[in-house]
């Protein structure tokens, strides 16, 4: 069943469709949602509360864009609100090791890049990291993210590219290691 028809049947109230729903986009929500929190329990929390504010307010949903898109904006109104509650903005520590396995494998990388990377990651303004994450990490398109953070587009390209500058020069001392 296509997407539209099941909006319009969780509209109505079918349960079926809002678990259907639900499974074709709690990966998504929940990797961010961990991305963002860097805590298992606060991320399941989080995709739980999300899609519990999505489908409060599936009638504000106009389609004018992708659902997936109109639910990462409200996946990230939660996810920041929960953030402030909890006061991790500063405090955070990710360890994505401990995620829970999600989509297919990924490719292994080397202990001491991963730290690294992770750490410069998470030392990116939140603006950059976020743009970061959903555009290099999660795949999202810059219209997507424009509109998911009420940004322009190119608002959105110019803080992914500044935020890959940083991870450059963060990460210059450790590829000079590398090529020495």
């Amino acid at each position: 069943m296509d997407e539209p028809e099941l909006i319009s049947r969780v509209r109505r109230g079918d349960a079926v469709a809002e678990r259907e729903l639900y499974e074709a986009h709690v990966d998504r929500v929940y990797r961010l949602a961990y991305r963002m929190a860097g805590d298992d329990v606060l991320a399941q929390d989080i995709t739980q509360d999300t899609f519990i504010r999505a489908f409060d307010r599936i009638h504000d949903f106009r389609g004018d864009s992708a659902f997936g898109t109109w639910l990462h904006a409200v996946g990230n109104s939660v996810a920041l609100n929960t953030l402030r509650k909890v006061k991790r903005f500063r405090s955070r520590e990710a360890d994505l090791d401990e995620a829970r396995a999600v989509g297919d494998a990924t490719l292994e990388a080397e202990p001491d890049l991963r730290a690294r990377l992770r750490a410069a990651i998470d030392d990116l303004p939140h603006k950059y990291r976020v743009v970061f994450i959903m555009h290099d990490v999660e795949g999202y398109k810059h219209h997507e993210i424009a509109e998911s953070l009420g940004m322009p587009v190119g608002t959105s390209k110019a803080q992914l590219s500044r935020a890959r500058a940083r991870l450059r020069e963060s990460l210059a001392e450790f590829a000079q290691e590398w090529v020495s």
